[in-house]
């Protein structure tokens, strides 16, 4: 059975890139941009390589569009297998899941970090274990992987930055369908307050399509686990269908949802998701659904240049990590048909993205996952400038 995270057959690879137009009026030109230069690295405080690059922003950024500009800098070294980080405040306080040793991390705003608590119940193997993380209304929610299928939970968070701690686990849904690969997992708290989550197909495909299983799907719920009556399907907590493994969900000012799809051999995407839409899987992979009534993706990337995990969107500029492909790229929200990049094999693996504080940007590396080439120091999070964000 083929990865859903495409492991890396080199640490440089160098890719052709593929894509596709955003409307059907006509296919638009696209160049991708290697914005870095070569990476450097040096000894840091603690014996291990400190990994820098520089980022140099288009001359001609568009009126609301943001792009990375200046040096690179690490925020933390030394994690294993990060997953998702969100952070807790505006200064550089967050919380950080590893899948495989199923911790939930707290990064302090010195750089350093603490364990917050372990998970308990955790069923390790391949793509599952500790994934996605959301704060919601000052608790923690949780998804990860059980013997009786992937969960999410929400966990109070007590105590404050320095000193956080796991407190009560509620379960909001479990019972989802897992394996030791395509497990989905992320989730994120939407514009409508509702709590959105992304279920792989679990390795069969079929049940992508099929509107009564959860698998292959982005689901939604409210807080408490509850389906809300506005969803497109009576009853089921579906809010669309047709996925392989989706990993990366945010949205844009006007309400636009965008979502980070892994393909099987062929085609990664980008998709904007609608309520109730069907995305072809497996029928189509990448472009070619819309005769056969699926959406076909807004932008698509050859599996060896991308595997997309997580995304975040930051004043309307879409930021997608790229595992396989070893490159983040930032994909203006009013032209998701082309897109820059950004440091292509200078960090390895990228596993996700977040807005970090003071108009930055955080990435974070995955290579020790034990499908990548780790560095001294791997795995860690970068930042990196912003131009263009507000102050």
């Amino acid at each position: 059975m083929h990865s859903s995270e495409h492991p890396t057959p080199n640490p440089h690879p160098s890719p052709t890139r593929a894509r596709r137009a955003w409307s059907a009026a006509g296919i638009a030109a696209v160049a991708a941009l290697a914005l870095s230069g070569c990476a450097d690295a040096a000894p840091d405080d603690d014996g291990g390589t400190s990994t820098s690059a520089r980022a140099t922003a288009p001359a001609d950024l568009p009126t609301g569009q943001v792009a990375l500009d200046g040096d690179t800098s690490d925020v933390v070294t030394g994690l294993e297998a990060p997953w998702s980080v969100v952070r807790t405040g505006d200064d550089g306080d967050a919380l950080v899941s590893e899948r495989d040793s199923a911790k939930v991390l707290e990064l302090q705003d010195d750089g350093t970090t603490r364990e917050v608590g372990t998970v308990d119940g955790i069923s390790h193997g391949g793509e599952g274990g500790l994934l996605g993380l959301a704060l919601h209304d000052g608790d923690l929610f949780v998804y990860s992987t059980a013997d009786d299928g992937n969960r999410i939970q929400r966990f109070e968070l007590t105590g404050s930055a320095g000193s956080w701690a796991l407190g009560d686990a509620t379960t909001i849904i479990d019972g989802l369908p897992s394996n030791t690969f395509h497990d989905g997992g992320r989730i994120v708290f939407g514009p409508d307050d509702m709590l959105y989550a992304s279920v792989g197909d679990a390795g069969t495909s079929s049940d992508a399509q099929d509107e009564d299983s959860l698998a292959g799907k982005i689901l939604r719920l409210t807080p408490d686990g509850d389906v809300p009556d506005d969803n497109p399907f009576d009853g089921s907590p579906v809010w669309s269908l047709g996925h392989r493994n989706v990993q990366g969900l945010g949205w844009s000012s006007d309400g636009t949802m965008f979502a980070s799809e892994f393909g099987e051999n062929t085609l990664d995407e980008l998709n904007v998701i609608e309520a109730g839409e069907n995305y072809g899987w497996p029928e189509v992979e990448g472009e070619g659904g819309e005769d056969q009534g699926f959406v076909d993706p807004v932008q698509q990337w050859s599996t060896d240049d991308a595997s997309p995990s997580g995304l975040t969107v930051v004043d309307d500029t879409v930021f997608v990590a790229n595992l396989r492909g070893e490159v983040l790229r930032a994909i203006p929200a009013d032209d998701p048909s082309t897109s820059t990049e950004y440091f292509p094999g200078d960090f390895g693996r990228i596993r996700t993205v977040l807005e970090g504080p003071s108009d930055t940007l955080w990435f974070v590396t995955n290579n020790t996952d034990g499908r990548g080439d780790p560095a001294a120091g791997d795995d860690r999070i970068v930042s990196v400038p912003l131009t263009g964000a507000a102050g």
